[in-house]
């Protein structure tokens, strides 16, 4: 039995209990329903059943999970298709398009992009974590571009340890709200979940170390004041450019959840594409990098302005 401990954040004050389990335990609103029926939730160390009790800040939940079902965490689904940039002994780098969530997670049980590659290379099953398998970083639903996987789990150790020593190498292209003042940047602030919205994220005191490069490339005026701009991740948070574009006024054109929908560019989502990866290779230590050109979404976009 895994048991999960969590002190209630500012975030979640006043949230109902079920949602907090969901978030805890990362298990679905449903699965969290059926944990409180059964007893398995404390707060306070009081049991609570009802889901739809609020929790207050500073409370701690405690919540039992069973052990995860034996077989893999993750089934093979072969009709996912996964455009492949380059296929090693040791690892696989993926050009992702838009709109395939990278592994299974809250509401996308299946048609994950790591269901994909396990049809492809089940050897996957047993790297990493079953639920992410071979996964060591991630990218948003509707952010495009390329991805590393591990095939083994040697690799899967090395190239985490080399995004944690921040040696990957992550560039992205992006269009932004606005003419940044600064042709070459840095943003550097930590970054938290949204006190005001928990599903978003925002720069916080008492966040994590956050910081991203950048750099202007080329400006617009039609239809609007926009900027196209180099982004070079040194840490990997989750939403971070999203999240400093928009502390410094810049919000990514088409992000609509922060802020970036308020431009005369229409473009059908966030335009950020991770567009080089590069990173050393885990068996020969040898530098390696890759290059993904803009999917044609974006570059219609980028076509219509001047």
């Amino acid at each position: 039995m895994t048991v999960h401990r969590e002190t209630v954040p500012a975030a979640l004050a006043g949230q109902r209990i079920d949602r907090v389990v969901a978030f805890v335990a990362d298990v679905s609103r449903r699965e969290a329903a059926d944990l409180l029926d059964a007893g398995r939730v404390v707060v306070d160390g009081r049991v609570v059943e009802r889901p739809s009790t609020r929790v207050e800040e500073g409370s701690e939940v405690v919540v039992e999970v069973d052990p995860a079902p034996t077989g893999p965490a993750v089934r093979a689904e072969a009709a996912v298709e996964v455009p492949v940039v380059a296929v090693d002994e040791a690892f696989v780098v993926v050009d992702k398009p838009p709109g395939l969530v990278v592994h299974p997670g809250a509401g996308q049980a299946t048609g994950t992009m790591a269901a994909g590659l396990l049809a492809r290379f089940p050897e996957l099953a047993t790297v990493g974590d079953p639920e992410r398998p071979g996964i060591v970083h991630r990218l948003d639903r509707d952010t495009s571009g390329l991805l590393v996987v591990a095939r083994t789990e040697a690799a899967y150790h090395h190239l985490v340890d080399q995004l944690q020593r921040r040696s990957v190498e992550r560039i992205y292209v992006a269009v932004v709200a606005g003419h940044p003042d600064a042709s070459v940047g840095l943003v550097d602030a930590p970054i938290g979940r949204s006190p005001r919205q928990p599903t978003l994220m925002a720069i916080r005191t008492d966040g994590k170390a956050a910081r991203t490069r950048y750099e202007v490339e080329e400006t617009f005026t039609e239809p609007d004041r926009v900027a196209r701009v180099t982004c070079r991740l040194e840490t990997g948070r989750t939403h971070q450019i999203r999240v400093h574009m928009k502390a410094i006024g810049h919000p990514v054109v088409g992000d609509v959840r922060y802020g970036g929908g308020r431009t005369r560019v229409a473009c059908p989502r966030p335009f950020l594409h991770a567009a080089r990866l590069a990173f050393d290779h885990p068996a020969t230590g040898e530098r390696v990098s890759f290059d993904a050109a803009l999917p044609a979404d974006l570059t219609a976009v980028l076509a219509g302005l001047s």
